[in-house]
């Protein structure tokens, strides 16, 4: 059975300075949490931020944005890559803690004719959001796209610097 830690019902225990606490299994848990880069993204304002709508004038509306991507091309190009999220976990997942050695993972992502946009910010989130030694390797598998493969070179450029 683990150890009990009372938990304040506001903001979590703020331990980001990476702590580590043994429960009585004998396991080491670990705060994983960034709270200055939580504290940020709360901080951001804009279109898209958070989640929230973006708003459409009478000319941005156009259908055919719609059939080609399942969403709005026109949209998704202007939100910003590195947009921020709500945090929707129940609010005692916030104050979880983790072992502190976990294995790394591979990511992979398969896409078919996918906006460009919208696959660049999921890399950004898995990589903003995610602590490096968790990530093995992002792996992007074109599911036999009819557009242009010089995307899948860029997607490599980009993801270079990161492996």
């Amino acid at each position: 059975m683990l150890e009990y830690f009372p938990f304040p019902q506001t903001f979590p225990l703020g331990l980001g300075d990476g702590q580590f606490y043994s429960w009585t299994d004998g396991l080491r848990r670990k705060d994983w949490h960034d709270y200055e880069s939580i504290q940020k993204e709360a901080m951001r304002s804009g279109k898209g931020e958070h989640g929230k709508p973006y708003p459409l004038t009478e000319e941005d509306h156009d259908d055919s944005a719609y059939r080609e991507n399942g969403f709005n091309i026109f949209v998704s190009n202007n939100i910003a890559l590195e947009r921020s999220l709500p945090d929707i976990r129940h609010a005692n997942c916030k104050h979880k803690m983790y072992l502190e050695r976990l294995p790394n993972t591979s990511i992979i992502i398969p896409f078919h004719n996918e906006g460009w946009t919208s696959l660049l910010r999921t890399i950004h989130s898995i990589i903003n959001r995610t602590p490096e030694s968790l990530i093995a390797e992002i792996i992007l598998v074109d599911d036999f796209s009819e557009r242009g493969k010089i995307q899948l070179i860029t997607f490599y450029l980009i993801l270079l610097p990161f492996m």
